[in-house]
């Protein structure tokens, strides 16, 4: 990078945390610590809601994603607007008449002590995983940018955040999610922008989005029903509904933002219009992907987007083998602009008829460059067992800082870390809160002071911050990590959102059966992924069906006194 945009970066970041420890001064007990005394208007709910969602794995991966994949992701998120007015309608009035720090203090109320630790703990279990996925995301900026090992990237990058997320408390992290998101959107726009103005001349939005939609990478919706296909509009109205529902409705990452608004109204309406939007967002963010796709269709791309692995491969006895393989890639590319080109010309005449046959030549020649892509990464493995070969996290990063002008190169980065800044302090707020609510002062020390208890939250938090960098030291090898944390969650979220449908609507069962419900139901979860019966939006639903039925049979086999909700 420039001189220039390491000050718009370095700038940039400081700003964050000074803005993030400013505002959040005044705690003197953990309700100020972890829900900001309730007292966040729904705006600033809405941005928290986004910005924990929206991590650099959004704005990094996603991209890279519809280039390879196409924009058909983005069915994932459509059962998201559904799932908030359920969540408005039977979640959010229970917490927020109960008034709890977590979510699953709620369970201890309607079963028992035993239902409310085991729930903690999967969610404990299933975001700290996910927030070290979250730390090694950019990560893997700063090791591609410097040339850093990319374990001490991990540990510059977690311990950061970990500082103001463990000083500042949620109003830190609320604040700062709402300022971070403005730059982001800003950022995207102006990146978004950029990859139009740099094609060439005589191609403009319009002619860049039919390019790319012959190359099938517009599939926005497919419509055939496939168990094992992992995007298409059924997996994602119906496995996204139980998906978000889980996520925004018992997951406390998620529930700790909207219990901080000063009203239930409050709460509501961020969860509504966050409902309205993300959906849009997710859309665009998107296609800046598909349109980065038809740029290199001008450019040309290399071989793999991850530049460090490839220079190390051409450091080894394997280089003329690589060079080989450039070389036909790159013959490749001048077919395909050749083809680009015409169809461009195709496209302003209205040929229908020789817009399909290029159309045909087109798509064979990227064919034959993706084989050509396949056997590098097959010799980039070959060549440094244990190397990342999988470079969908790397393209919209090289776009970036390859092509765009100095100062946005600096604004992108910095937009990069702070979705990830944001995203991992949510986490960490909600890991802390949940361990200390739950765990701490449930089984451990009830009777601590409200002094004790804050500096113990900030202890916890420092802990889950460095078991989320332990984490990310083996988050390498993952693929699009934004299917990964995805597929992550979808583990354990089906059986949480099962244990609280149990709770709201089955009002017979009770705690031992729904507990026992649960391992039986995370089990069958984790064996129809390992035999990989269905694609992994599906397992939100089976997850929550296992809970219900598994449960009910207990209940069946030993009845006895139910505890109802208060």
């Amino acid at each position: 990078m420039s001189f220039q945009d390491w000050i718009v970066l370095v700038f940039t970041l400081t700003a964050i945390i000074l803005y993030g420890v400013w505002k959040s001064r005044g705690q003197k007990n953990m309700d100020s610590y972890f829900m900001g005394n309730r007292t966040m208007p729904w705006y600033i709910v809405l941005l928290s809601i986004m910005g924990t969602q929206a991590s650099a794995i959004t704005f990094l991966s996603a991209p890279g994603q519809a280039y390879a994949d196409g924009m058909r992701f983005v069915q994932y998120y459509f059962g998201l607007p559904l799932a908030m007015i359920v969540i408005c309608i039977a979640f959010v009035p229970i917490f927020s008449r109960l008034k709890v720090i977590t979510a699953y203090e709620f369970l201890e109320k309607r079963f028992d002590l035993k239902t409310r630790t085991l729930t903690s703990f999967l969610f404990l279990i299933q975001r700290g995983l996910s927030t070290g996925i979250s730390i090694y995301a950019p990560s893997i900026i700063l090791s591609s940018l410097l040339g850093w090992n990319i374990y001490y990237t991990n540990i510059v990058m977690g311990g950061l955040v970990i500082f103001y997320t463990m000083y500042g408390g949620t109003k830190a992290v609320s604040y700062t999610q709402s300022l971070q998101l403005a730059i982001i959107f800003t950022g995207m726009f102006l990146s978004g922008w950029m990859v139009v103005k740099l094609l060439p001349d005589n191609i403009g939005f319009s002619e860049a989005l039919h390019v790319s939609g012959k190359m099938g990478k517009l599939n926005v919706i497919v419509t055939d029903f496939n168990l094992k296909d992992r995007y298409n509009i059924w997996s994602g109205v119906i496995g996204g509904f139980f998906l978000a529902l889980s996520y925004f409705g018992t997951d406390q990452s998620q529930v700790g933002r909207y219990l901080t608004a000063k009203t239930l109204t409050e709460s509501r309406v961020g969860l509504l219009m966050n409902g309205l939007v993300k959906v849009p967002m997710q859309f665009l963010i998107m296609l800046i992907g598909a349109l980065v796709f038809v740029f290199y269709l001008y450019f040309r791309a290399p071989i793999t987007f991850n530049k460090g692995e490839l220079d190390r491969v051409h450091n080894t006895k394997y280089a003329p083998l690589m060079a080989e393989q450039e070389a036909r890639y790159d013959s490749l590319f001048t077919v395909k602009e050749t083809h680009v080109k015409a169809m461009a010309a195709a496209l302003e005449t209205d040929n229908e008829k020789q817009i399909n046959e290029l159309q045909v030549l087109l798509k064979d020649a990227d064919t034959l460059s993706m084989k050509t892509r396949d056997s590098a990464r097959k010799l980039i493995r070959t060549a440094l067992p244990g190397a990342e070969d999988n470079d969908t996290n790397y393209i919209f990063l090289h776009f970036v800082v390859n092509n765009l002008p100095k100062g946005l190169v600096g604004l992108l980065i910095a937009i990069i870390f702070l979705a990830s800044w944001g995203s991992i302090a949510g986490a960490l707020n909600s890991l802390a809160s949940s361990s200390m609510v739950d765990i701490y002062q449930r089984l451990i020390n009830p009777n601590c002071s409200d002094a004790e208890n804050l500096r113990m939250s900030k202890y916890i938090t420092l802990g889950w911050g460095i078991f989320s960098v332990a984490v990310a030291m083996f988050a390498t090898n993952l693929g699009s990590l934004i299917e990964a944390v995805n597929i992550l969650g979808s583990l354990f979220y089906g059986t949480i959102l099962g244990i609280f449908v149990v709770a709201f609507g089955m009002k017979k069962i009770r705690g031992t059966a729904v507990f026992q419900g649960a391992i039986m139901a995370e089990i069958g979860v984790v064996l129809v992924w390992l035999l990989d019966i269905v694609s992994f939006l599906w397992l939100n639903l089976i997850g929550c069906a296992f809970v219900m039925l598994f449960a009910w049979l207990w209940q069946l086999i030993a009845p006895k006194k139910i505890n109802t909700i208060p």
